[in-house]
């Protein structure tokens, strides 16, 4: 393991674990020494997580990229050109806030193959253990690649450690990247526990592999097994559970979270979630917000659905809508809100979606129906239970948006899989192209390596 990646990983743990060297860190032949070093390498990489700029939740994340370059979100001030790119589809390979999406999370991939190779070879932690951390390390791997798939299509694959040979590692097809997947998370599926074992949802268990797992077989339409994952996490009602009240959803350790992150892995004593900052108006100085909902949005949902009621905000002064899934803007002390990466009502609408697919339609409804029925909207087993299966697959695309609007750009990706990005996409959008759906390769990363081909349209 390197000297590089023991300074970031330690670094980032001096908040969890207190080590007995200078600086927090460590000489590589220590790191898996013990198993107390072995464990603060991996909570290294989930405080990684909260940092990179792919998966903070802040400006440059795929939460906020993905929701401008969908229809769901808006910049306040248009001067942020790298950021307007996004939201005009006008991306070009030089944009910096693409460069730093694909950066973190190729740097992402590089601590978690240099933790397994590092396991690999250690004597001093024990197989229980190191099976678990494998199973979460490779769950973080397999999440990172989901998100580079789907935002730039085929990328290089990349499992080792060797600088040389990673400098030159050309793109593997979707097939493979999907391939290697499934394979971290069905190995992570197997090696972890259905329970949390440090009390807090921030750490990964069998659940959160299944879960993400069910998506990536709705994704890859293998209906069945989309259905079949989602319904052993939802099964597992003594675990989780759909909270009454919206305004508790985001809490930390949430019953509705499968997988959250901590804000205290920022390292700097503040406990609110970067969605909460971004999202929220700034309260002192409004002028310094960054991204509003579209009108669009807004109008989407009905006055009496509890989602508009409790999740949008309005601030009279800019005139604007805001997105108030999170209610804290910035705060010191005690984490109250974690920031949710994975969560139940997802899997419901996954399960909605790949039961109306598989033409089990009174299926599709009731899982329909534990969304809206907590969103406080007609129920479609009283308005509309003849529904057709064509019908029931547009309430999916409904209350989908609904549902999960700034999370993990979920709309952009769904709109994607659908086949459905001219119809939405190109009548607000007067440069949209169809080429347009894949983010380019940074600039850098052609220059860097030759065997990289950039993507059609850039």
């Amino acid at each position: 393991m390197s000297t590089l990646l023991l300074g970031m990983l330690l670094t980032s743990c001096q908040e969890w674990l207190d080590i007995e060297e200078p600086d927090y860190k460590l000489v590589s032949s220590k790191v898996f020494d013990t198993e107390e070093t072995a464990e603060a390498a991996m909570q290294g990489i989930y405080n990684q997580l909260y940092q990179a700029s792919f998966s903070a939740g802040w400006l440059g994340s795929t939460t906020v990229l993905a929701g401008l370059s969908a229809d769901n979100l808006e910049l306040i001030n248009t001067n942020t050109f790298d950021l307007l790119g996004f939201q005009n589809h006008q991306l070009h390979p030089e944009n910096s806030y693409n460069e730093g999406l694909w950066g973190s999370a190729y740097n992402m991939i590089y601590m978690v193959n240099s933790l397994l190779e590092g396991l690999e070879v250690s004597t001093k932690v024990s197989p229980e253990t190191a099976q678990r951390l494998e199973g979460e390390a490779r769950f973080v791997r397999a999440f990172t690649y989901f998100y580079l798939v789907n935002l730039y299509g085929e990328v290089p694959l990349v499992l080792g450690t060797d600088y040389q040979e990673n400098a030159v590692e050309p793109r593997s097809s979707k097939q493979a990247i999907y391939e290697n997947i499934l394979a971290d998370l069905g190995i992570a599926a197997n090696a972890l526990g259905n329970s949390y074992s440090s009390g807090e949802r921030t750490q990964i268990n069998a659940y959160t592999a299944k879960a993400l797992l069910a998506r990536v077989h709705l994704y890859l339409e293998n209906w069945e097994l989309a259905e079949i994952y989602s319904s052993e996490v939802i099964a597992a009602s003594g675990t989780y559970s759909l909270p009454t009240d919206l305004n508790e959803v985001f809490l930390a350790n949430s019953p509705e979270a499968i997988w959250q992150l901590s804000p205290i892995g920022n390292g700097t004593g503040l406990t609110h979630t970067n969605e909460g900052s971004v999202f929220i108006i700034n309260p002192y100085i409004p002028s310094f917000s960054y991204v509003k909902l579209t009108a669009d949005l807004v109008n989407y949902l009905d006055e009496e659905d509890q989602r508009k009621i409790d999740w949008i905000g309005y601030h009279e002064g800019l005139d604007v809508y805001h997105a108030y899934k999170y209610k804290i803007h910035n705060a010191t002390g005690e984490a109250t809100e974690y920031s949710m990466i994975l969560r139940l009502a997802e899997q419901y609408l996954i399960r909605a979606e790949a039961r109306a697919q598989q033409n089990d339609l009174s299926g599709a409804i009731a899982d329909l129906d534990q969304i809206k029925q907590r969103a406080g909207i007609e129920l479609l087993s009283e308005s509309n239970p003849g529904i057709s299966q064509s019908a029931l697959l547009e309430e999916v695309v409904n209350e989908r948006r609904k549902e999960l609007f700034t999370e993990w750009g979920h709309r952009w990706l769904d709109v994607k899989r659908w086949d459905t990005t001219e119809q939405v996409f190109a009548p607000y959008s007067p440069d949209w192209e169809s080429t347009d759906v894949l983010y380019p390769l940074p600039a850098t990363e052609l220059l860097s390596n030759p065997q990289l081909l950039q993507n059609a349209g850039y």
